[in-house]
């Protein structure tokens, strides 16, 4: 009944090590040990891009129940939410939320005893969240949780680990702690001379504890903006990271996969201020609330 709560910044390793454990990577070097009998379920948001638009969830559930009845296929999916319309609607005219449903019911349904998620939360609304907390609470296996969802991270996870400089170590502190420890890196990182890549824009320090009660408004907004900033680095980081794993990039554009190196890395640099930021920013505005309330 472990919950463990995997914190580093993006590119650190985190969906690396998760791959691993999942065995849906192989290791190049050392050893991994783990009991074959343990049964894993892996949910990361990169599965909901890859569906094909023009499944169905009864076709979905088809294939994951081959020798199932008609009646039982349906009877699963609207355990999963989803009704009579629903089950044959395409992908591709479903949410993302509907979509990310599907797919996490979908996983639990093999009754695994590590349940590892990534960023199970960027395509579910409250209601679904809600649902999510609820049914990790009620999960009688083991969590491995990674997410930029703070609430839900506080929520779920009683143990955190640290993905950083190559390794995973259990992690000494709580949320709070580890936002100053990626606000002291970032800002250590912009300091320090590099030759690789471009130095990444220093955060905005947090402000100062307000004197008297104040509205939370702008830091609300700042705590958004930031947000969203951090969604399109992540973005155009993953986008990179799609391109540079192309089979033939470096074999027949070389200069190509050069350029897209050095363009990755500029990208992580920003990604890395962002997400300091984005700390930064919630820090703060959880600060104001505390002050108001």
């Amino acid at each position: 009944d472990d919950r463990i709560g995997l914190l580093g910044v993006n590119g650190a390793g985190k969906s690396t090590f998760a791959k691993m454990v999942a065995e849906a990577l192989a290791i190049e070097h050392g050893h991994l040990h783990r009991d074959r009998r343990m049964r894993v379920g892996w949910f990361h948001q990169h599965q909901i891009e890859a569906m094909d638009p023009t499944d169905t969830p009864l076709d979905i559930i088809r294939r994951a129940m081959p020798e199932a009845s008609e009646a039982s296929r349906r009877s699963r999916l609207a355990q999963y939410g989803f009704n009579r319309d629903k089950v044959e609607t395409t992908v591709a005219d479903l949410s993302g939320g509907e979509r990310a449903r599907l797919l996490l019911n979908m996983v639990a349904a093999e009754a695994p005893h590590l349940l590892i998620l990534d960023e199970p939360t960027n395509h579910l609304d409250i209601d679904s969240r809600r649902a999510l907390l609820e049914a990790l609470n009620d999960f009688a296996g083991a969590v491995i949780l990674i997410t930029h969802d703070r609430s839900l991270m506080e929520m779920v996870a009683d143990r955190l680990w640290l993905a950083a400089d190559g390794t995973i170590t259990p992690f000494e502190g709580d949320l709070e702690d580890y936002s100053r420890y990626v606000i002291e890196r970032a800002k250590a990182r912009v300091r320090a001379p590099t030759q690789v890549r471009e130095e990444a824009p220093a955060p905005a320090p947090p402000p100062p504890p307000p004197a008297r009660k104040a509205p939370t408004g702008n830091a609300r907004r700042r705590a958004e903006a930031a947000e969203a900033a951090l969604a399109r680095a992540t973005e155009a980081v993953a986008e990179l990271d799609r391109q540079l794993s192309a089979p033939d990039v470096f074999a027949q554009n070389p200069d190509r996969a050069v350029a897209l190196g050095k363009q990755r890395d500029v990208a992580q640099a920003k990604l890395e201020a962002a997400e300091a930021e984005w700390m930064a920013a919630v820090e703060a505005y959880e600060a104001l609330k505390a002050g108001v309330g």
